[in-house]
C-alpha cells in the first residue's frame, strides 16, 4: 500500500503558454507529492510565477494539463480551485487592511462556511475556535485587535497566510513569503510558516530568492530557466549544479 507521502497532489502534463514570441511555460511536465515542501527558484522573468498563475487559476495555459488530487483544474477559476483545496499568499499580502487581525480571520472562516449576512454579525458567524486557534498557530494573538493596516511586514506575511489556511487547503502556494521582511526577521517569520503548515498536515510549495531560506525550510528544490525545469531534487543536489550555480544564482 502507498503511503500519504507517495501520493501525487498536483501534477502538469505539457504545460505550455505562449505570449506571441514569447515563452512562459515551455513544456512542464512536473509532479508535487503529499508531505513535500518545494522551493522554486529561478531569476526574474524565468516563469515562476507564471506557473503558480495557471496552477491557481488566474492563467489558462496555451496547452497541457494541470491535476490536482486526481482531477482535471486546467481551465477552472481561482474560487473553484482554493476550494478544491489549493491556498495561495501573494508577494503583496492581499489583506482586509480596515480590519483587525481577529476579523480577517473571522471573514476567512465565513467565506469557507457561506455563512454570510448583512443581518448577523461577522464574529457570530465565524467560527470562534476556529479563528483562535489559528492565532495561536501563526503566533499572531498579541495583534489580533490590531487593524491590519499598521502590521510590520513579516506580520503581514503571516496573516495573509493564516487567511488562507482557515480555508482548509491541502496545498499551499506561497508567492515569496519573505521578501519584503526585514532580514533579522526572515527565519522567525518562515518558522512559524512551516510550523503552522506542518501542524496542518499541509503540502507547500513556495517561490524564493534567499538561497538560507530555501536550505533550512525546502525538503525539494526546483530551479526554473526560461519557462522550464532546468533542475529538480534535493537542495543541495540542485545548488551543486553548474548550471543552476551559473544561470539561476550568477556565479562565475
Amino acid at each position: 500500500m502507498n503511503s500519504v507521502a507517495d501520493e501525487v497532489l498536483l501534477q502538469t502534463s505539457g504545460l505550455t503558454l505562449r505570449f506571441g514570441a514569447i515563452q512562459a511555460a515551455d513544456g512542464i511536465d512536473f509532479t508535487l507529492h503529499a508531505g513535500e515542501h518545494l522551493a522554486v527558484i529561478g531569476a526574474n522573468g524565468a516563469g515562476k510565477t507564471t506557473f503558480i498563475n495557471i496552477c491557481t487559476g488566474y492563467i489558462k495555459p496555451t496547452s497541457g494539463t494541470v491535476v490536482f488530487a486526481g482531477r482535471d483544474i486546467t481551465r477552472k477559476g481561482p474560487r473553484q480551485i482554493t476550494r478544491l483545496g489549493i491556498g495561495r499568499s501573494f508577494q503583496l499580502p492581499q489583506l482586509f487592511l480596515e480590519h483587525t487581525v481577529q476579523e480577517c480571520l473571522q471573514l476567512a472562516s465565513v467565506a469557507r462556511s457561506r455563512k454570510i449576512s448583512r443581518w448577523v454579525p461577522l464574529a457570530q458567524n465565524a467560527d470562534g475556535r476556529a479563528v483562535a486557534e489559528m492565532l495561536e498557530l501563526v503566533e499572531l494573538v498579541s495583534c489580533r485587535n490590531d487593524p491590519a493596516s499598521v502590521l510590520p511586514e513579516g506580520h503581514r506575511k503571516l496573516l495573509d497566510v493564516a487567511i488562507a489556511l482557515m480555508l482548509e487547503p491541502r496545498l499551499m502556494i506561497m508567492d515569496e513569503p519573505t521578501s519584503g521582511v526585514a532580514s533579522e526577521d526572515k527565519h522567525a517569520v518562515m518558522r512559524t510558516i512551516m510550523a503552522a503548515l506542518r501542524q496542518r498536515n499541509v503540502t507547500s510549495w513556495f517561490v524564493e530568492h534567499d538561497i538560507d531560506i530555501v536550505l533550512a525550510y525546502a525538503t525539494r528544490v526546483a530551479a526554473w530557466i526560461d519557462g522550464r525545469v532546468a533542475a529538480d531534487g534535493e537542495p543541495q543536489a540542485v545548488f551543486a549544479d553548474p548550471t543552476i550555480r551559473r544561470e539561476v544564482l550568477g556565479e562565475r
